[in-house]
């Protein structure tokens, strides 16, 4: 890569948030620490009361996998696609792009607790004509790993 384009804006972690299209119930990401052109950290604590622990599992209530793997592809693929969007083409793009999760290789290896802080951290393997793959790794506030993914998605134009 070159570098960014005129046109582009480097954004900080906090406007990458911003432009995150997820929202409450379904955004998994608090808080953006770090991202650049080459990775992205966030965090994200699961809410104790959100509705999917009612019945995964009563009396044992662990995050279910598949939020597992959107909290990564919403870091990964998607916050950190908004990034590049944005330092190629500008804000304006990025408004004008939706994020397409396209699909993942995945191994869990641990349990997510409803109260639990986890870091995704994901650094980009390629990112060409509006697609991106990353490879991604989510730890708890411990240090261990509780799941691990190559991540794909694409932008395309809304």
């Amino acid at each position: 890569m070159t570098g960014p384009d005129p046109t582009g804006t480097v954004l900080r972690p906090a406007e990458v948030l911003e432009l995150l299209p997820q929202q409450e119930p379904f955004r998994f990401v608090d808080e953006i620490l770090e991202v650049d052109e080459d990775h992205i950290v966030a965090t994200y604590r699961y809410r104790p009361e959100a509705d999917f622990y009612r019945g995964h599992f009563p009396g044992n209530p662990v995050t279910p996998g598949v939020i597992l793997l959107e909290t990564v592809a919403q870091v990964g693929v998607v916050a950190l696609g908004i990034y590049l969007v944005a330092l190629a083409g500008g804000r304006e793009t990025v408004r004008r792009t939706v994020a397409l999760f396209t699909d993942a290789e995945v191994d869990f290896s641990g349990v997510v607790r409803p109260g639990d802080r986890v870091t995704v951290r994901a650094k980009k393997v390629y990112y060409r004509r509006g697609k991106i793959r990353s490879e991604a790794e989510m730890t708890l506030d411990d240090g261990s790993v509780v799941c691990s993914a190559t991540i794909s998605g694409m932008g395309v134009p809304v």
